[in-house]
Formats: C-alpha cells, structure tokens, sequence
C-alpha cells in the first residue's frame, strides 16, 4: 500500500456504506481529500462523522470526502466573546430559536457569498441533510429579529460532538450570535467538542484551536454515537419550544 507521501489520488469508496479508508491515507494535498463515490444516505454520512470524514464538493464533481489534518474544533467553554458582541447581545432585542426553520436556514447557507463563486451545498447534499434533520440527527439554531432571520447555522450531533457544517449572516453578527447559542446551550446539550472542520481567520477569532488529526479521532471514539439510527435527544426535542432572548448568552 502506498504511503501517504506517495499517494496521488483518493480511492473509490466500495458498495458498504459504512466502509472509509484509513484517515492516514487522506492526501497532504489538498489537504484532506481521502475518498470519492459513494453515495449521501444517512449510513454513510453517519458513518463518515464518526470516523471525522465529510462530504464537500461542487456541482458537476463526484462526491468527495475529507479528513483534513489539523482539525479546527471549540471547546464550548472556550468560545471567545468580546466586548463588541457582549454589547450587541446586551442592546439587539434578537431571540434565538432551535429547529424550527431548518430547510431556511440550510437553504440561507447554500446561497452565494460575495467572498466566493457558486456554492457547495447542491440540491442533492441539502436533500440529505434535511433527510438527517427528520432522523433526529441534523439540527439548525435560527437568529431572529422580529420575523426577520438575521443568521444561524446547522450542523449533526452526534453523541457529545456537534459537527458544525455552516452558518450564515444576514445582518452582521448573525453567525456569531447562533454560535454563541451553540456554545451557552452546550452543557444543556451534553456537548463537549464542536467540530468546525476547516479553519479561517473567522473561527480562530473567537477561540477555534486546531488538534492534530489523530487527537481529533480519539476524542472522537470517546464522544461520538456509535448507533446508526435514535430518536432526537430529548434535550434537542425540547428546545424547539423554547425562545432564547439574546442578553441571555452573555458571558459572565
């Protein structure tokens, strides 16, 4: 087998949708690509984020997988808030909601940023993650004002890690305000790691650490669901009736 110096390209995936080559295969350029194939059903993908491996490609591509190395991820605990947002938290009047507009808020990320051509949320991979929303797995936090969403993201919980998979920002501090939910409804939750894949100067701005990819997957092994199919946590269940003001979310 060749090293992962020699690799050139990424394997095919086989039939088993629970079947990943090892992550140490994953090409240093660019950075991650491991695999491609197979197909977006709810084994796959879930197998997939255990292991830390995701889908990301454009229209027109096969699909593609990645394990990139390092890993960007948050702690809850160490989510950083500054000044500027304590105070825009404290003056909004913003309310933040959980699961109950997922299909806008994935449809809201899926749309072109001015920062980059196209997109890479495809009809087909929207299909699967709101497939993955009615399993119970896939979830999205919604930033209001009024009637009117100002930002939110969505990602899977998988056990104690929520993998983050996009935000977006209608009015400036949107995203940062529906992770800062993220981060004050973590201990409700039970979540302990947030993954946030790749990093940019965005995340390491309010406290996203890289961890080498081999400490990403043991963390993994210890806190991720093992089990292919469960109901909504109770927890997530509940919080879809709940309305959060926003003065709330302010750290001490």
């Amino acid at each position: 087998m060749p090293s992962n110096n020699t690799r050139v390209s990424p394997v095919w995936l086989r039939a088993d949708p629970t079947w990943f080559p090892p992550s140490i295969q994953a090409l240093r350029e660019p950075n991650g690509l491991l695999a491609l194939g197979g197909d977006l059903s709810p084994a796959r993908l879930l197998a997939a984020y255990r292991r830390g491996i995701f889908p990301w490609y454009s229209e027109g591509q096969p699909i593609l997988w990645w394990s990139p190395d390092p890993r960007a991820v948050f702690s809850p605990a160490g989510i950083h808030q500054s000044r500027s947002l304590k105070k825009h938290l404290r003056q909004c009047g913003w309310q933040v909601t959980i699961n109950n507009q997922f299909k806008r808020v994935i449809q809201a990320c899926s749309e072109p940023r001015t920062y980059a051509d196209g997109t890479w949320l495809s009809a087909d991979m929207k299909d699967a993650y709101e497939q993955l929303h009615y399993l119970g797995y896939a979830h999205s936090i919604e930033v209001w004002q009024g009637s009117e969403l100002m930002g939110g993201l969505y990602g899977l919980a998988l056990g104690r890690v929520f993998f983050g998979e996009s935000m977006f920002s209608v009015y400036a501090n949107g995203s940062k305000v529906a992770l800062q939910a993220l981060a004050w409804l973590a201990s409700e939750l039970g979540i302990e790691l947030i993954d946030c894949q790749v990093g940019s100067a965005h995340v390491y701005s309010m406290g996203a650490e890289n961890l080498p990819r081999i400490q990403f997957e043991r963390r993994l092994a210890q806190l991720a669901t093992p089990v292919l199919t469960q109901q909504m946590h109770p927890a997530w269940a509940s919080l879809r009736l709940r309305q959060i003001p926003c003065d709330q979310l302010i750290q001490p």
